[in-house]
């Protein structure tokens, strides 16, 4: 599952997301560093580096690691999310629901280093960053970016014309090669 506000980018990024989409039990979120952990769900860490909480917008982050937009979880998230209940602040938190993975042991967090970039554009600002940022890639490497046709077809050899050509993907092959 991923958020509709969220970009990734990365060498390497679909290697890590089928690294995730092979665990077929529990749930796998993407922890990443930011300056302003205050904003999102953030990953609290123990004196081993074990996820030991995932904790909503908090007022003192535990950790300068965000939990991305994106989420690969198992069968049983449905189930898991009708118990969900209303938050504090009158919400249905995507915490509340990665929380029942860590509770009983089954929530993988990966760490998305420096190569990588995560762009929530969730306010205006960070939209105009995003737009920008793509706007550069694709200038400076004239290259399309995010076009899930062609990350598929480029590792087999045979890459479209055009994102508007070619065959068609189911959902998780494209999340697996975005």
């Amino acid at each position: 599952m991923v958020l509709g506000d969220n970009i990734f980018f990365g060498q390497g990024l679909p290697d890590l997301l089928t690294s995730a989409d092979q665990r077929k039990q529990g749930g796998t979120v993407f922890g990443y560093r930011v300056a302003d952990p205050e904003r999102y769900g953030v990953v609290a860490f123990d004196g081993d580096g074990q996820v030991n909480a995932i904790i909503e917008k908090p007022e003192n982050p535990p950790s300068d690691y965000a939990v991305t937009g994106l989420y690969f979880l198992d069968e049983t998230a449905p189930a898991r999310a009708r118990e969900v209940k209303p938050s504090a602040r009158g919400e249905l938190e995507i915490t509340t629901l990665l929380e029942t993975y860590l509770h009983d042991g089954s929530l993988t967090v990966e760490r998305m280093g420096r190569g990588y970039a995560w762009l929530d554009t969730g306010t205006h600002a960070s939209l105009l960053d995003a737009g920008n940022f793509v706007r550069t890639l694709e200038r400076r490497q004239g290259l399309q970016t995010g076009c899930p046709r062609k990350s598929p077809l480029s590792r087999a050899g045979s890459m479209p014309t055009s994102c508007a050509s070619g065959p068609s993907f189911s959902p998780r092959t494209i999340m697996a090669a975005i």
